[in-house]
């Protein structure tokens, strides 16, 4: 099988009169969902634990298997059974520094491919495929097929290496910064024509999945660059592989997957507006039942700390600079595990304090009941 030759981007061949109905449904979910944003009194505080599950859902399309809880876990100090799943855990937490690193640098200058390069650097910093050109642009030729597959058996292979590669990313990078008649659109192709030149050896899907709320905060969409596709991407796994497969080799192939894509938008956006609502009326909630349990001035600091890592050990959170002396902070966890709103997840032992948990917004997150 050969190598791909890519299209030049922009398309002359999207049919707009069948998306504008989605287009308009598109933008205007999205307008609803910056809308919540706005409402949010510290949206980068309250939609963190959004941002890990972000992160391992765009890591589970790739295989992992560790779960929001897991994550948070480790990040308390509790150690994975296995050293694959620890593996695992790792790779999404790189995604969600991945994310943050794209969120500082954009403050200073536009995206472009020096960026990119940063970003995938991050990506697999120390985990799985950090020998694979690590920050580099492939010099190899790569291919898509079943595991252990050769290149004859592939289903799809990239562009070739070299400089027909190098030429389709400037092309690439160009259309980033294009104005367009939709961005949305937009965004669909950017994703697309990503996943197609399949530039790095590793790390591609979720590079791919980064650049779009990276997109959508670049052209001043969103806020924040806090709206995640994952969630759809992952339930509707197999569309979504097959429809960027058709890419190039079905007439009419580029609509259906832009179709696709604003679909997944218009239901997301809907999913995401409902949970950044849902997580400010815990905030807020919570807020009101931990002043009145405790009569603190640290009672919303508390609350803060609790949302920015809703699994934690009792020492790590009396050793925060905004917290008061340990017996204060150890009087105030007493009062909210005996009201229910802290759980224990591990009970200390030796030198190790114990795990505990704001159970009702790790589950918010994960959309049941896993604490």
């Amino acid at each position: 099988m050969k190598p791909f030759v890519p299209q030049s981007l922009p398309l002359d061949e999207v049919a707009w009169e069948p998306l504008i109905p989605l287009i308009g449904k598109a933008n205007w979910q999205l307008a609803e969902y910056q809308g919540v944003l706005t409402t949010l009194p510290n949206p980068e505080l309250l939609l963190a634990p959004f941002t890990t599950q972000e992160a391992v859902l765009s890591s589970r399309i790739e295989g992992t298997q560790a779960t929001l809880g897991e994550v948070l876990k480790f990040e308390a100090g509790q150690e994975p059974a296995s050293e694959a799943r620890q593996q695992d855990i790792r790779e999404i937490i790189n995604y969600r520094r991945a994310l943050r690193e794209a969120e500082e640098a954009l403050r200073d200058r536009p995206f472009n491919l020096n960026l990119l390069l940063r970003l995938h650097s991050t990506l697999l910093d120390s985990v799985r495929g950090r020998n694979k050109a690590r920050g580099s642009f492939r010099t190899e030729q790569n291919w898509i097929g079943a595991p252990g597959s050769t290149i004859e058996q592939a289903q799809f292979v990239p562009p070739a290496p070299g400089q027909s590669l190098l030429n389709a990313l400037y092309n690439w990078e160009s259309y980033y910064h294009m104005e367009r008649p939709d961005a949305l659109v937009q965004l669909a192709i950017i994703h697309a024509q990503f996943e197609i030149l399949h530039p790095f050896l590793d790390g591609n899907g979720r590079l791919g999945r980064i650049l779009i709320p990276i997109f959508l905060y670049e052209k001043h969409l969103l806020s924040q660059p806090v709206f995640y596709l994952s969630e759809y991407l992952e339930k509707n796994r197999e569309r979504y592989v097959e429809q960027l497969r058709m890419l190039g080799s079905t007439e009419g192939a580029w609509n259906l997957w832009i179709q696709f894509f604003l679909g997944g938008l218009i239901e997301q956006a809907q999913a995401n507006v409902s949970k950044a609502r849902k997580i400010h009326e815990l905030y807020e909630g919570l807020k009101q039942r931990i002043l009145t349990l405790t009569h603190s001035q640290y009672a919303v600091p508390l609350l803060d700390n609790m949302f920015q890592q809703p699994i934690f050990r009792s020492s790590h959170l009396a050793g925060k600079t905004n917290m008061p002396s340990r017996p204060m902070v150890w009087n105030m966890i007493g009062k909210l595990k005996k009201a229910g709103i802290l759980k224990t997840v591990a009970e200390g032992r030796g030198p190790h304090a114990e795990v505990l948990t704001l159970a009702q917004l790790v589950n918010l997150c994960e959309g049941n009941d896993v604490i």
